[in-house]
């Protein structure tokens, strides 16, 4: 099953109850209100948008993410690929790498995750 799509503002939500879960709602919508700024109406009806969508929970005022922070990434990186570098990784990695000079340490860490996944070997 596809990972629901988490829009913007939705994901700076997703980032404190990652942190925080689970988590009672009238603690979330304190959180919700020194962090973004929002009111609890607001942060109640985001509660409520992404539990319909299947992104969190929310049961006996206890909200608790069904998406991870790692699938929400991927997701939201397997669009970006698609949307702008028609499918291609490389594309993508050869145009990161022309903006951002890569430290010897993150060259090194892409080898090891290229070796770790030569021959359909998986992380």
């Amino acid at each position: 099953m596809p990972t629901p799509k988490i829009f913007e503002s939705e994901y700076r939500f997703c980032l404190i109850l990652w942190e925080h879960e689970p988590v009672n709602s009238t603690e979330l919508v304190r959180l919700c209100r020194e962090r973004l700024g929002w009111s609890k109406a607001t942060t109640y009806t985001v509660i409520r948008r992404l539990a319909e969508r299947g992104v969190v929970k929310n049961e006996c005022a206890t909200v608790t993410a069904l998406v991870s922070k790692e699938e929400a990434q991927a997701a939201e990186l397997d669009g970006l690929v698609e949307r702008t570098f028609e499918g291609s990784l490389p594309a993508f990695v050869a145009a990161f790498a022309r903006r951002e000079k890569l430290t010897e340490a993150e060259v090194e860490a892409l080898r090891r995750l290229i070796d770790s996944h030569e021959g359909g070997a998986s992380e």
